[in-house]
């Protein structure tokens, strides 16, 4: 399968000492498999710093998201649950993002709301109950999935086209 990041440089090695803490994964490379998201991702960041949008395109074998013989560790959240909202929370909030929350080399679930930061504030604060928190964290365009690469071996199974 096609697999994009959005982006405003060509990635040609992937390397996560420049991926981002406190994401809803945790730090890592995010990747979808619905390109024009990963237009869109790239287009906002481009906006950011004033640069033009790449949209960067990996080929990946979805087997290897149930198939053990590869060893590696895989977290999939088919859809918004309460242990995905948690677990959204976790890496959201994670204050030594040096130590991962957990150590899963690619998770594969559901994007979260752009407004997470603001969610959750309110769940910490107990302005809002966890069911409340899960609402509000669905992303607001639909389901769509996202493909976090948390490690250099789950990196190894991405191959640049």
């Amino acid at each position: 399968m096609k697999l994009y990041h959005g982006s405003t440089v060509d990635i040609t090695n992937i390397d996560l000492s420049k991926s981002k803490p406190n994401k809803d994964f945790g730090k890592g490379f995010y990747l979808s498999d619905n390109r024009q998201q990963a237009y869109d991702m790239a287009v906002y960041k481009a906006m950011q710093l004033d640069m033009v949008p790449v949209v960067n395109i990996y080929e990946f074998d979805e087997g290897i998201l149930t198939d053990n013989s590869h060893g590696l560790k895989i977290k999939s959240f088919k859809e918004y649950n309460e242990e995905w909202a948690k677990f959204i929370f976790e890496n959201r909030n994670n204050v030594n993002s040096n130590i991962p929350v957990h150590d899963y080399d690619i998770v594969y679930g559901p994007i979260a709301n752009d407004r997470v930061g603001l969610q959750i504030r309110n769940y910490m604060e107990h302005n809002i109950d966890l069911q409340t928190f899960l609402e509000r964290l669905k992303y607001m365009k639909g389901i769509t999935f996202q493909y976090f690469f948390g490690t250099d071996r789950a990196i190894k199974f991405l191959k640049k086209l």
